[in-house]
């Protein structure tokens, strides 16, 4: 008898998010092999267990739980500010014709500029406190955003536009009830972005004067010939990245059973 659809859609779910584990599986394993056999110098390839016991040191002491929450809390809040400004900024250029040509080509310059290019204008500005580190970040997080939103909104079906005209719904109303839920996954999407790009920001936002977080850890690992604990935070930043990403991903199956 052949399997009801509903199992036969929960076993290729099944199968689709095990797939996901197949390639860090092999990693892990080429990773276990190559460092068993010492092909490559161990100041180089630091193995599994020497990252696992630095892990377990920096946890023991305490300093790992802090590093990993002071950056975490540096990324959300820079991700939540610069992801509202980008979402008013693209609203206002991809609603208004006018908006578009005074504002776009000098947000354009200003998205060109590369990240490394803030830190000694905000340290002069900010100087070298938590917010200077935030603003890098939200700065990281603005420009996915409001490239998304301001390239979906100019391509809303003018048709719905015109029907929510013709029920009498004013700008600020069509824009919440019409236009914003046209673009719901495009708006997701550059959530998305802006999350991965607030995590880019952040190793660079911790090079200001930081003496606390991952992008701290990793240049401390540096300067100490740590490649253990290097090794050990860029595997967290790619685990923590990829935790946020998904709770992204659960607001966007929300989203879309709400709007879409």
């Amino acid at each position: 008898m052949p399997p009801a659809p509903e199992t036969g859609r929960r076993r290729g779910k099944s199968l689709y998010v095990a797939a996901g584990f197949v390639l860090p599986v092999f990693l892990l394993v080429a990773w276990f092999t190559v460092s068993a056999l010492e092909l490559v110098p161990a100041f180089k390839l630091p193995s599994p267990e020497s990252v696992w016991t630095a892990a377990t040191q920096l946890f023991a002491d305490g300093s790992l739980v802090k590093h990993i929450a002071i950056s975490t809390q540096r990324v959300l809040i820079g991700f939540a500010v610069g992801a509202v400004v980008g979402l008013v900024l693209g609203a206002a250029v991809g609603l208004s014709r006018w908006a578009s040509a005074f504002l776009a080509p000098t947000i354009g310059a200003f998205r060109a500029v590369p990240s490394l290019a803030w830190v000694p204008l905000l340290v002069l500005y900010v100087g070298i406190s938590e917010d200077s580190k935030v603003a890098l970040i939200a700065i990281g997080a603005l420009f996915p955003v409001y490239t998304t939103v301001a390239g979906a909104l100019r391509h809303v079906d003018p048709q719905l536009v015109e029907l929510g005209q013709a029920y009498g719904l004013g700008r600020l109303s069509l824009l919440a009830q019409v236009q914003l839920p046209a673009v719901v996954p495009s708006i997701v999407s550059g959530l998305r972005l802006a999350l991965a790009q607030a995590w880019l920001f952040l190793v660079a936002a911790e090079l200001i004067a930081s003496s606390m977080g991952l992008g701290f850890l990793l240049v401390d690992s540096q300067n100490n010939g740590r490649v253990d604990r290097m090794f050990l935070t860029i595997i967290l930043l790619g685990i923590i990245g990829k935790t946020t990403d998904a709770l992204i991903g659960l607001l966007e199956k929300y989203l879309l059973k709400r709007w879409g």
